[in-house]
């Protein structure tokens, strides 16, 4: 059962790969019922679902794997439900990664590619920097400062075959990439709002207001 439309239950799925409790906890504090779980049943019959992330691609998707996640979060995806994907958990959502050998999710077409060497460039791409909104409609968007800081630690970012579906984009050294994408019932950042202070809350509150609308 859900919870009701004034305190959505959302899902932010657990399989090993990323800190959970900063997102919860701003989840929360914007109304929402977190719930950590690797249940597909449990992802099924919640209002939305978050898919965070830190660290390797394969490893990310051998973990989806064991825990037999890989297809219920494909299916979730295919239908209206909000999906916010942060950081690991939005790459994951692509075709591939030149990290490593695993088949990614599939859900967005396109790849994730590193970082190209630049003269002083730092790779990777850590700290704060600022967000240029390419869907300034977007309702991760609505309230934010222009220009919004967000925190990004990253070597890999992802290159969408149809560059429509980027909501935001960041410049790195030369290279503008893509800091965010929007499609139909998906979301996804980059960078961790869980880290972006008032901007990332902000970010996370407009994600629990879309929720709650639905």
């Amino acid at each position: 059962m859900s919870m009701s439309p004034t305190h959505p239950k959302i899902a932010v799925v657990d399989y090993d790969m990323g800190n959970l409790h900063s997102v919860c906890k701003a989840l929360a504090n914007s109304g929402a019922h977190p719930e950590i779980t690797d249940d597909p049943q449990v992802l099924a019959a919640a209002d939305a679902v978050l898919l965070p992330g830190v660290g390797a691609f394969d490893p990310a998707i051998q973990h989806l794997r064991s825990r037999h996640l890989i297809a219920p979060l494909q299916d979730i995806a295919a239908t209206d439900k909000p999906f916010l994907g942060i950081c690991l958990g939005m790459q994951i959502l692509f075709d591939g990664s030149e990290e490593g050998q695993e088949p990614g999710l599939g859900i967005i077409p396109g790849w994730v590619r590193r970082f190209q060497s630049e003269p002083n460039l730092t790779i990777p791409h850590m700290g704060w920097n600022t967000l240029e909104y390419t869907q300034p409609d977007c309702p991760l968007w609505q309230g934010l400062s222009h220009p919004a800081w967000a925190y990004f630690v990253h070597s890999y970012y992802v290159d969408p075959k149809s560059g429509s579906v980027a909501s935001a984009k960041v410049i790195h050294g030369t290279q503008a990439v893509t800091a965010a994408i929007a499609h139909n019932n998906l979301l996804a950042t980059q960078f961790h709002p869980e880290k972006s202070s008032t901007t990332g809350l902000k970010i996370l509150d407009n994600f629990v207001g879309l929720v709650a609308q639905r």
